[in-house]
């Protein structure tokens, strides 16, 4: 489980029902102004599909409205030739609906997912600078994923159709005032009804539940990566009921503001047909008081029936668009131009890698929580430019703590930390993996070809760079006996590897990156004891002279030309010397090594 403070601490929970301001209601606006302003450059196809929409919902009016005629017409036999343009008419109709529909969803579509793709590059380029500790990864999926597909239905499903309802609505009005002025006033009435008041009333009932359903999901898509990545965690602690009792309340609370959307929903299109019934009504008492002609009759009956439904889509788009605001609004909160970079300051000055690369803990302290015991506690470390020292202590002791804070991952609470001479914190983001890098715990292995995988260590490396590397790894034997050799494909998370294949590739990578202050936690970890021995020999002579590196391990074989080894427990500091001192004195170092002196011999004695 992450460190990370909970987010509980530093807002209100997704839970909490917050109050809608004014500032809240002009955020809101704010937000959906700044997405459209990326549909820009696509206005024109947006604006092709939405009139044709409008032709897809108008040539379904008048479908309705001249079948109704012919039905009613030819119910008089009249002679064939009367009836002649009103069948082209009807079949004529119904193909072109059919075929402005496909291309209305074409056209729409075409547009929307090129701008989507714009909104997510720009979405994951502002996650990544940010770097926040309270974007969790769960978080970051749901910003990615559902948020910005509000983007998508913003348009397809709200602005589209409420265009195209507007349009259509303006035309039956006019078609029915050539027929029936009063008839049409009714018309008009019962359109403004359906198309501004249910859906102002659909807005104001779902507003606040749909308020919190956004950060609901969020929050569950938190849960779900926390309970399977940290199920061993929580299972450690005994706190998986708790979790599991965490995420039950929050699923059920969305699954209730889910039924309640769904039932409001439901009774706002039961309105919505009432309306369009009681319409049509009018409609008809209207137009028989007005002497129309019992065949225009029913022809403006079932036109005010078509012609509601088709307002009715802007019930359907209110709802949606206040279902899709808080989603929108965490997308716009992403899209500032301004939000990823930082308020300009005095650059530091660029360390030039060639330069000699000293490094210095003084008094470092870390504390993740307020309260609780530092993970670090006053820890000084001097690492000049080649030296080679290992961290070793019991789990828990501070030691990928120590590696967090040397890569810029976690700032110390106090102490400082320097490197060439600058304080840590002075580099930028971008400079700072150029000086210090390497194999950290856990390390990922990506979908991709090896070749793929270690080219991220360096980009541009030769096969001779990669060969090195590999090698020194102990991978390369592995990697000829490949039929796809560079190109094998090593699965998701490198599914296709074994354990200590993957560390292996992940320790070749670091290798390969080759920064002048090489972190490798547990780079022999899944290895057995006399593999893990002679990668980590090999790794150490692939390490470039002037670099430096620190080790982390919990195996304490293979140190013994190291020119340091620092002992930490409870992330203090308990001992430090060469190997040789180290197992000569009494305490930590020494018993634990003739443990696993012990325990390897009889793994030996034991192999085949």
């Amino acid at each position: 489980m992450s460190a990370a403070p909970e987010s509980s601490a530093t807002g209100p929970g997704p839970l909490d029902a917050v109050p809608e301001s004014a500032d809240a209601v002009a955020g809101r606006l704010t937000a959906e102004r700044a997405v459209l302003r990326l549909a820009r450059p696509y206005l024109g196809r947006l604006a092709g599909a939405g009139l044709l929409a409008a032709a897809t919902e108008f040539a379904g009016l008048a479908l309705m409205a001249t079948a109704t005629w012919l039905l009613m017409s030819a119910a008089g036999r009249p002679p064939l030739d009367r009836l002649t343009v009103a069948i082209v008419a009807v079949r004529a109709l119904a193909i072109s609906r059919g075929v402005f529909r496909y291309t209305e969803r074409l056209a729409g579509h075409d547009a929307v997912l090129r701008m989507i793709t714009d909104v997510r590059a720009r979405v994951f380029a502002t996650l990544t600078a940010r770097r926040d500790a309270q974007h969790r990864s769960g978080d970051v999926l749901s910003r990615l994923v559902s948020d910005v597909e509000a983007v998508q239905d913003l348009l397809l499903r709200v602005l589209v159709p409420a265009s195209a309802a507007a349009v259509v609505g303006v035309l039956a009005v006019a078609g029915a005032a050539l027929i029936s002025p009063p008839a049409a006033g009714v018309l008009a009435l019962g359109l403004v009804v359906a198309a501004v008041a249910l859906p102002a009333l659909a807005t104001v009932i779902t507003r606040r539940s749909a308020a919190e359903v956004a950060p609901l999901r969020g929050a569950l898509a938190t849960d779900a990566v926390d309970l399977t990545h940290g199920a061993a965690d929580l299972a450690a602690f005994g706190a998986t009921d708790a979790a599991l009792r965490a995420a039950e309340q929050r699923a059920g609370r969305l699954a209730r503001l889910e039924r309640r959307l769904a039932a409001t929903g439901f009774a706002v299109d039961a309105a919505g047909v009432l309306v369009a019934g009681l319409t049509a009504a009018a409609v008809v008492l209207v137009a028989l008081a007005s002497d129309v002609a019992g065949v225009l009759v029913g022809v403006l009956a079932v036109g005010t029936l078509a012609a509601v439904e088709v307002a009715l889509a802007v019930v359907s788009a209110a709802r949606q668009w206040t279902q899709l605001r808080p989603g929108l609004a965490r997308v716009a909160a992403l899209l500032d131009a301004d939000t990823p970079t930082p308020t300009p300051s005095p650059a530091p000055p660029v360390t030039d890698p060639a330069d000699p690369h000293d490094l210095r803990f003084v008094e470092v302290s870390v504390r993740y929580r307020t309260g609780a015991a530092p993970a670090l506690d006053r820890v000084s470390l001097d690492l000049p430019a080649g030296r080679r020292i290992a961290v070793v202590g019991p789990s828990g002791a501070g030691k990928s703590t120590l590696a967090a804070v040397l890569t810029g991952a976690v700032r110390p609470a106090s102490g400082h930390v320097t490197l060439a001479g600058r304080d840590l914190g002075t580099y930028a983001e971008e400079e700072l993996p150029r000086s210090v890098g390497g194999l950290l715990a856990e390390a990922y292995v990506f979908h991709a070809t090896v070749r793929e995988n270690l080219l991220l260590g360096r980009a541009g490396a030769d096969e001779d760079e990669l060969t090195a590397a590999v090698t020194a790894a102990g991978l390369l034997d592995w990697v000829r006996a490949q039929p796809a050799g560079w190109d094998t494909v090593v699965g998701e998370e490198g599914g296709q590897l074994s354990g200590g294949q993957r560390q292996r590739l992940a320790l070749a990578r670091a290798l390969l990156a080759a920064p002048p202050v090489l972190v490798l936690d547990e780079p022999t970890e899944g290895l057995d004891p006399a593999a893990a021995d002679a990668v980590l020999a090999s790794a150490l002579a692939a390490t470039p002279a002037g670099h430096s590196v620190l080790l982390i391990s919990h195996r304490l074989s293979g140190l013994a030309d190291l020119d340091e080894i620092v002992v930490l427990d409870g992330g203090r500091v308990i001992q430090r010397g060469r190997h040789a001192e180290l197992v000569a004195a009494p305490g930590w170092y020494r018993d634990q090594w003739l443990l696993q002196v012990a325990a390897e011999r009889g793994y030996l004695a034991l192999a085949p």
